[in-house]
């Protein structure tokens, strides 16, 4: 490949390699911003004397900002150049991990959450659906590729802040700043200014009603399967104690959930290449449900939770190149969807405490398997609206 063909995307292609490598290493430092709440809890009471409830309000306001980034960049997307929200959300995110990492008081703190949430939002948004529309045939696989890298920042990120101590957390959140600083550049650079668009002119008619319903669809699709994926991450700890586990097998079992999301997402990359989107979600759809049935086994519990993250980890990235060529003429499609992922993460946990509070510990697995069911469903409801809508 020519050195012009790297610094300046071809026709068709949304990035260059070095923009692409960069757009990873952001998902890296998005992944790694993200789950370095929760470890720097004692920190956080330590520094500002705070409640456990308070301190988990840097967590809350970092997802508020998230949601917030990625519907207020989807508003003005069309108005400025992918480069500029890139760009943009890469200098948020350092002011932010800056602002959180220096703040003198805890309501400083967590206007600085929100504004890293804000940036956050933009890349998560932004790099999403750049990827689903920027490599064509290999979209799918690309996807996986970069969300694959949110995970690996998510392992990282407990591990700096175990490493250095919850009492140093100032300096994990600043060496985010510093990482999304430098960003900046490389990581918008290499992005075309524009988006090309494709779609064929019959398909930008507006077919009412079934776009509407594809839409909402995706929205309950996306929503029930981060939920399940925050409610094992937040009760399968709780749930493997309760029937017998000891509490470090309990810890260990759930950073292997965690682990085995990121490594699903790179063991799918091949299988996007041959096969469609719709018959990888469904069989997600089907082993995430079996294996949680399964964690109702003691015995096999904590092996069925690292299934469920090997089966889920696809789903998210997967999903966006089948919504885009669903509904091409419905540009805030992927906005909504991405920010109905991060309400779903947010309402699930408490949603589900709930349901354990009425029915018991023991019944987290078939509450989230009746979650898990029910994304199997609407997979295969939005199989048949988008043959019969799009095709």
């Amino acid at each position: 490949m020519s050195d012009t063909v790297l610094r300046t995307p071809a026709a068709g292609r949304l990035f260059t390699r070095p923009a692409a490598v960069a757009s990873c290493v952001g998902f890296v430092l998005i992944g790694m911003l993200q789950a370095l709440y929760g470890p720097s809890v004692p920190g956080l009471r330590a520094e500002f004397g705070l409640p456990p409830s308070g301190a988990g309000l840097g967590l809350s306001l970092h997802f508020a900002g998230g949601v917030a980034g990625v519907l207020a960049f989807n508003a003005i997307h069309s108005r400025i150049s992918n480069r500029t929200l890139l760009s943009v959300s890469y200098v948020l995110m350092a002011l932010g991990a800056a602002g959180f990492a220096l703040a003198p008081t805890w309501p400083l703190a967590l206007a600085a959450a929100f504004l890293g949430g804000l940036g956050f939002g933009g890349i998560d948004y932004g790099l999403n659906l750049l990827f689903a529309a920027g490599f064509g045939d290999r979209s799918t696989a690309m996807l996986n590729v970069l969300n694959a890298h949110f995970g690996i920042g998510a392992v990282l990120g407990p591990a700096v802040v175990a490493w250095l101590g919850p009492d140093s957390y100032p300096y994990a959140f600043g060496a985010c700043a510093v990482l999304a600083a430098a960003l900046i550049v490389p990581g918008s650079k290499g992005v075309r200014t524009k988006a090309v668009d494709t779609t064929p002119a019959a398909a930008r008619v507006d077919r009412g009603l079934g776009l509407s319903r594809i839409l909402v669809g995706f929205v309950v699709l996306y929503i029930l399967n981060v939920a399940v994926e925050a409610g094992v991450g937040g009760w399968e700890p709780t749930h493997l104690e309760t029937v017998g586990h000891s509490a470090t097998a309990a810890a260990t079992a759930t950073s292997v959930y965690w682990l085995m999301m990121t490594v699903g997402r790179f063991l799918v990359v091949p299988l996007t290449l041959r096969y469609s989107p719709e018959r990888i979600l469904t069989i997600c759809a089907t082993g995430m449900t079996v294996c949680l049935l399964l964690a109702l086994v003691k015995g096999v519990a904590p092996v069925a939770y690292a299934g469920v993250g090997l089966f889920i980890a696809p789903v998210f990235p997967t999903g966006l190149p089948w919504l885009n060529r669903a509904l091409p003429q419905a540009k805030r499609a992927g906005a909504w969807v991405i920010a109905a992922s991060m309400i779903g993460g947010v309402a699930a946990p408490p949603l589900l405490g709930v349901g354990i509070e009425a029915w018991g510990i023991h019944a987290v697995p078939w509450l989230l398997a009746a979650l898990s069911a029910a994304s199997l469903a609407a997979t295969v409801w939005l199989i048949q609206l988008t043959r019969r809508f799009v095709e």
